[in-house]
C-alpha cells in the first residue's frame, strides 16, 4: 500500500511539473505607476533564430496581444520605422538611451519595447515536430531611459499528453501567442 501511495504522488508530481517546456523570468521596477503609460512604440526585435521572418512575425503578434490586453495603444509599425529614419537610430535593435528619448518626443510615447526572438521554429521531439518560441522583452521609458520591465519567455516541448498518447500539439503561432500573452500577463499581474 505504502509503495502504490508514492508511486501515485511520483507519477502526479511528474505530470504536473516535469511536462511542461515553458519557462518566464521577469522584472518590474518597483516604485512604477504604470498607469502613466497611454502609448508605446515597439521597435523591431533582435533576430537569434534561424528564421529569417521570426523577428517581424512575432513584432506583429505582439502588437495585436498589446493592443487586445488594452494595457496601451501601441504605434503603427510603419510610423516607428519613419521615425527611426528620420532620427537616425543606429541600432534599432540597440538604441541607445538618447535615441530613445528623441523616438518618445518624435512618436508622443511614454515608452518602447526592445527585445529579441531568442528561438522560432519547430523541432523533432521522439516521433512529433513541437513548436519552439523563446522571447526577451524590455519595456523602456522614453523620459528617463528606465528599463521598468523586463520579461524572459520560453515555451519548448510537448505535453504530457502530446508525448504519450498521440494527442496534437500547438502550432508555431499558437505558441507565440500563447508565450507573448504569458509575457504581457507579467505586467498585468503587477
Amino acid at each position: 500500500m505504502k509503495n502504490h501511495v508514492i508511486f501515485l504522488i511520483f507519477t502526479i508530481g511528474l505530470f504536473i511539473f516535469g511536462c511542461s517546456g515553458a519557462s518566464t523570468t521577469y522584472h518590474i521596477k518597483e516604485d512604477v505607476d504604470f498607469s502613466y503609460i497611454k502609448k508605446i512604440a515597439i521597435l523591431p526585435l533582435d533576430n537569434f533564430s534561424p528564421n529569417k521572418t521570426a523577428s517581424e512575425a512575432v513584432r506583429q503578434v505582439l502588437t495585436t496581444e498589446m493592443l487586445a490586453s488594452g494595457f496601451v495603444d501601441v504605434v503603427v509599425p510603419g510610423d516607428v520605422m519613419a521615425a527611426i529614419n528620420n532620427i537616425g537610430v543606429r541600432s534599432v535593435t540597440s538604441p541607445s538611451v538618447e535615441e530613445i528619448r528623441a523616438l518618445g518626443k518624435f512618436l508622443r510615447v511614454e515608452a518602447v519595447i526592445i527585445g529579441s526572438v531568442d528561438k522560432y521554429g519547430e523541432t523533432r521531439m521522439g516521433n512529433i515536430n513541437v513548436a519552439e518560441v523563446s522571447l526577451t522583452l524590455m519595456m523602456v521609458d522614453t523620459g528617463a531611459g528606465d528599463i521598468l520591465w523586463s520579461v524572459t519567455k520560453s515555451s519548448s516541448g510537448a505535453s504530457f499528453m502530446s508525448r504519450h498518447f498521440g494527442a496534437k500539439t500547438p502550432t508555431l503561432s499558437e505558441t507565440v501567442s500563447t508565450v507573448i500573452g504569458e509575457a504581457i500577463a507579467t505586467l498585468e499581474a503587477y
